[in-house]
C-alpha cells in the first residue's frame, strides 16, 4: 500500500477527519490500520492513528509519515470500528475516541526545541537569550517557557534568528533489567569450562548455571541463586563467554502475593437456573443481555466465575468490569485464585507503568481474563466470549469527560460484534435496566436468596429528630451506641458508613453568619482537622483554618456537619476502648493503603471500620454483624432526579455488608427523613415496590426511562457571556426540535462556578427526536471559533448521570 489515512492528535473541529500521508518504501509491507505513527502537521509533528491504507489518494501533494511507533497494531479492526461508533454516540472528536482505549503511558507527550538558525552567532541574540546558547546550539522549550527570558525568545524567533522544531515523544516505556545469555554455542562453552583456572571457581558456577538454563537470565537472579557478586559475571563477559542484553520484565502489582487455587462451588437451585441461559448463549455463540438481579450475598460472583470458566474452555476471552471502589483485594483474590496467571487487573490504584504492562499482557494474548474498572471495557481482546458488568447501577461506569460514554453501552456494542452474552449484575439495578428487563429487551435472571440461606439483616430506622427532642445532641443515636457496645462485648465487628470525608461539612461564624467558601468555586470549604486546613473538594484550593471571623473578627466559629474525621474523633470520646480504622480518600491516597487497611480489619486488628462510599460495596467479612448508617439524608437532598434511587441503592448495598455468613446481621439507619419511601423500602429490602413508586414519579416528571435526557453546559470566566451563549443555544434548540421535546433553561448549574469559570446549562427531555444529534452538532460547530480563541467551553452530555 502507498498511502495511509491518519487521525491526528489535534482535537479540533477542522482536524476531526482522516488526513492522507504517503508511506515510505520501508514500511509499505508493514503498515496496517490500528498502528500509531508520527506525522508532520503544519510546522510540527504529531502522533496519529492509522485508520486505513490504500493504493491511491485524491490528495495531490502528500507528506510522508515521519515515524512508525508500533510493529503490531495497538487498535484491533473491531476497536477502530468502535471508535467511529463512539464518536457518533457521544459527539466527541475521533482522536478522543481512540485515545480513551489506550493506557495513559501510550499517549503522546509534546515538546519543542529552539535552534540557532544556520549562520547566526549567539552574540546576535537578545542579551537575555545569549547565555542559553553559550555552550550549545539548541535549547528545550520546557527549560525556558516559565523563565523571565521567554518574551526575548519570542522576539528572536520573530526576527528569524531562532528556529522552532517540534518534537513528539510516545510514552510507554518497557521496564528492562540487565540480563545475560551464552555468547558461544553450548558445546564450545563446555570445552572452555574445563580450561578455566581453579581460582575461577565462581565463574565456573555461573557458566554451569547458564548451560542448564539455555536462555536469557536476569543478572540479579544469577547473583541471588548462586550467591555471587557481579565480578565473575563481568569477567565472563570480558572473555566473550557471556553476552549482556536488556531483558524486558513486567511491573506486576501482585507479584509478591500467593494465590491458592480454588475450585468452583456447588451452585444453588437459583444459581443453576440463572446460569443455564448464559451457558446456552456461550455454547451457541449468541448475543443476549442478561440482567442478574440478586440480593446482596446471593452468589452472583460464583455465577460470573463459572460462566467465564466455560468461555475459557472454548479458547475465548472474558471482560469483567467492577466499579473502582469495589475493586477490593478480595475481588482480585477470587479471580486470581480461580484463573491464576490468566488474569490481568486494571484500575486506578496501579502506576502508569503497571497499567501499561497489564495492557500489553492482554495485547500479546498472554492472559484471557481482564478484571478492571470502566476503561477495561476497551481491552484489546480479539475473541471475546462474555462481558460482565458487576454492580451495573454504579454511576462510575459513566465517564464524565470526553468521550462521555457509558461502559454498559460499549459492552453491548462489543458483545454484538463478538456474538456473545453480556451480564449486568446488581441487587439494585438502575430503573432503566430493570424497565428494559420488564419489556423483554434484557433477560431477567433473579437471585432472591442468599447463597448460604442466611437471612437478610434486620434494619432499624432511627428518627434523629426524636433523638434531638430527647436531648441527644450526639451524632450517634441511643440505639446505635447500644448495639455497637453489644458487638464490642461479643468481639464482633462493626461497619459505620458516612458519605462525607473531612471533619465538618462547613464552618460558620455564629455572630454574622459568614461561611468560608472557595474563591474559585461557588462551594463552601470543608474543614480537615488533622491538617487544620479548609479544602475545596472541587478544585483543590485550601487555606489555614481561621480562629477569628475575617468579616466581623468574632471568635465564635462553629463547625457544622460531620465528616469521617469528626466521627472518628467522637468515637474516641464515647468508646475509648474501641479500635477504629478510617477509610476515605484522605487515608487511602497512598499506593497500597486501601489494601493494608482492609487486611488489618480482616485480621481483626480493629473492631470498627468507618468509611465513605468505598466501604459500601465488595466487602465480605464474616465477623461483621452490625452496619450503622450515620446519615441517610446526604444524597437525598442533592439536586438530582436520581437522588432517591441513589439513596435506595447505597443503603441497600451498605446494609448487605452485615451478616453475610453464620452470624446474623443488623443495620441501623439514622435519618431526619424516616418517612421517605427510599429509606423505608431500603430498610425492607424491597426493590420491587421502590421500582414501582419511583417509576410513577419519573413518568409524571418526564425523566428516564420514559424520556431521554441531554445536558448542554456552557462555561467561561465572563458570566454575561455564559448567560448569552446558553440563551442562544436554548432558543435555537426550541426552534429545531419538535414540540414534544421539553427544553429547561437556561439556568445556572447547581454548582454555578468551578475553578473561576461560571457555568450555565439547559436540559432537553425527548423521546424520538431525529433532529437532536444534527442540532447539537450544529451548536458545537457554530461556537467552534469562540471555543478555541476565547476559552469558551460547551459540553454536551447525552444521557447524563451527573447533574451538578
Amino acid at each position: 500500500m502507498n498511502f495511509a489515512s491518519v487521525i491526528v492528535d489535534v482535537a479540533a473541529k477542522q482536524t476531526d477527519r482522516a488526513f492522507d500521508y504517503s508511506i515510505p518504501q520501508q514500511w509499505r509491507e508493514i503498515l496496517v490500520p490500528g498502528m500509531r505513527v508520527i506525522v508532520p502537521f503544519g510546522p510540527r509533528k504529531v502522533q496519529g492513528f492509522v485508520v486505513d491504507v490504500k493504493l491511491e489518494t485524491d490528495v495531490k501533494r502528500t507528506k510522508p509519515i515521519a515515524e512508525l511507533l508500533d510493529l503490531t497494531p495497538v487498535l484491533t479492526p473491531e476497536l477502530l470500528e468502535l471508535g467511529h461508533w463512539l464518536t457518533e454516540k457521544t459527539l466527541c472528536f475521533k482522536i478522543s475516541a481512540f485515545q480513551v482505549m489506550l493506557p495513559a503511558a501510550m499517549k503522546a507527550k509534546y515538546d519543542k526545541k529552539i535552534l540557532l538558525q544556520p549562520g547566526v552567532e549567539s552574540s546576535q541574540l537578545h542579551s537575555k537569550v545569549q547565555p542559553y546558547f553559550q555552550h550549545t546550539s539548541e535549547v528545550m522549550w520546557s527549560d525556558i517557557e516559565k523563565s523571565e527570558s521567554v518574551n526575548s525568545f519570542y522576539r528572536d524567533i520573530q526576527k528569524g534568528l531562532l528556529e522552532v522544531v517540534y518534537l513528539v515523544k510516545s510514552k510507554g516505556n518497557k521496564k528492562t533489567v540487565k540480563a545475560l545469555r551464552l555468547a558461544q554455542p553450548p558445546e564450545h562453552v563446555k570445552q572452555l569450562l574445563q580450561e578455566l583456572p581453579k581460582q575461577a571457581e565462581k565463574q565456573k558456577q555461573v557458566l554451569e548455571f547458564m548451560l542448564v538454563q539455555e536462555e536469557v537470565v536476569a543478572q540479579r537472579d544469577i547473583m541471588t541463586v548462586l550467591n555471587v557478586t557481579s565480578a565473575p559475571i563481568k569477567g565472563l563477559v570480558s572473555k566473550g563467554l557471556l553476552h549482556e542484553v536488556d531483558m524486558e520484565i513486567y511491573r506486576d502489582p501482585y507479584a509478591n502475593r500467593d494465590f491458592i487455587p480454588s475450585k468452583p462451588f456447588s451452585l444453588t437451585d437459583e444459581q443453576s437456573a440463572a446460569i443455564k441461559p448464559i451457558l446456552r448463549d456461550i455454547e451457541n455463540h449468541e448475543h443476549d443481555v442478561f440482567l442478574m438481579y440478586g440480593v446482596t450475598g446471593s452468589g452472583k460472583t460464583e455465577v460470573y466465575l463459572q460462566s467465564i470458566d466455560q468461555v475459557l474452555k472454548q479458547g475465548k476471552e472474558a471482560i469483567m468490569l467492577v466499579p473502582e471502589i469495589s475493586l477490593t483485594p478480595q475481588m482480585v483474590k477470587r479471580f486470581k485464585e480461580r484463573f491464576g496467571s490468566k488474569v490481568a487487573v486494571m484500575h486506578s490504584g496501579l502506576s502508569a507503568g503497571e497499567k501499561y504492562d497489564e495492557w500489553r499482557k492482554i495485547q500479546r494474548k498472554e492472559v484471557s481474563v481482564v478484571v478492571g474498572a470502566r476503561s477495561a471495557i476497551f481491552a484489546p481482546f480479539q475473541h471475546v466470549g462474555i462481558i460482565i458488568i458487576d454492580e451495573e447501577h454504579e454511576t462510575s461506569y459513566k465517564q464524565e469527560e470526553n468521550p462521555r460514554y457509558h461502559a454498559r453501552d460499549v459492552a453491548i456494542k462489543r458483545a454484538e460484534f463478538h456474538n456473545c452474552p453480556v451480564i449486568l449484575g446488581s441487587a439494585t439495578p438502575t430503573l432503566e435496566s430493570f424497565a428494559r428487563a420488564q419489556k423483554g429487551v434484557y433477560k431477567l435472571l433473579p437471585l432472591r436468596e442468599r447463597m448460604n440461606k442466611s437471612a437478610l439483616p434486620k434494619v432499624d430506622i432511627v428518627d434523629m429528630r426524636e433523638e434531638l427532642r430527647d436531648g441527644n445532641r450526639s451524632m450517634f443515636s441511643t440505639l446505635l451506641l447500644e448495639k455497637i457496645r453489644e458487638r464490642l462485648e461479643r468481639r464482633e465487628q462493626i461497619v459505620l458508613f458516612l458519605n462525607k470525608r473531612g471533619h465538618s461539612s462547613f464552618v460558620m461564624c455564629r455572630d454574622c453568619g459568614y461561611v468560608p467558601s472557595c474563591p474559585h468555586c461557588e462551594i463552601s470549604l470543608t474543614y480537615h482537622r488533622y491538617q487544620n486546613r479548609m479544602k475545596c473538594h472541587y478544585c483543590g484550593y485550601e487555606e489555614l483554618t481561621q480562629t477569628a471571623c475575617p468579616e466581623c473578627e468574632s471568635d465564635h466559629i462553629r463547625f457544622f456537619g460531620s465528616g469521617t474525621q469528626k466521627v472518628e474523633e467522637e468515637l474516641g470520646k464515647v468508646l475509648p476502648e474501641a479500635s477504629v480504622i478510617r477509610m476515605d480518600v484522605d487515608t487511602t491516597s497512598r499506593k497500597g493503603a486501601h489494601e493494608k487497611l482492609l487486611t488489618k480489619f480482616g485480621n481483626g486488628e480493629a473492631q470498627i471500620l468507618l468509611g465513605t462510599q468505598m466501604i459500601a460495596k465488595g466487602l465480605d467479612f464474616p465477623n461483621v454483624t452490625l452496619v450503622g448508617v450515620l446519615s441517610a439524608d446526604t444524597m437525598l437532598n442533592l439536586p438530582d432526579f436520581r437522588a432517591a434511587e441513589k439513596t435506595f441503592q447505597l443503603l441497600t448495598q451498605v446494609s448487605g455488608r452485615a451478616g453475610r455468613h453464620h452470624l446474623p446481621g443488623e443495620v441501623v439507619i439514622q435519618t431526619y427523613a424516616p418517612e421517605h419511601y427510599s429509606i423505608q423500602l431500603a430498610s425492607q429490602h424491597d426493590y420491587d415496590t421502590f421500582y414501582l413508586e419511583e417509576m410513577k414519579l419519573r413518568q409524571a416528571h418526564r425523566y428516564p426511562p420514559f424520556f431521554y435526557l441531554a445536558l448542554v453546559t456552557v462555561s467561561h470566566e465572563n458570566v454575561a457571556k455564559v448567560v448569552s451563549v446558553t440563551g442562544k443555544i436554548s432558543q435555537y434548540l426550541r426552534q429545531k426540535l419538535s414540540p414534544q421535546a421539553v427544553i429547561l433553561g437556561p439556568v445556572a448549574s447547581p454548582i454555578a462556578k468551578i475553578k473561576d469559570r461560571y457555568r450555565y446549562q439547559c436540559m432537553i427531555k425527548y423521546k424520538l427526536e431525529p433532529n437532536m444529534i444534527p442540532a447539537l452538532k450544529y451548536v458545537v460547530n457554530q461556537y467552534q471559533d469562540q471555543m478555541q480563541q476565547e476559552q469558551l467551553t460547551i459540553t454536551i452530555d447525552l444521557h447524563p448521570y451527573s447533574m451538578m
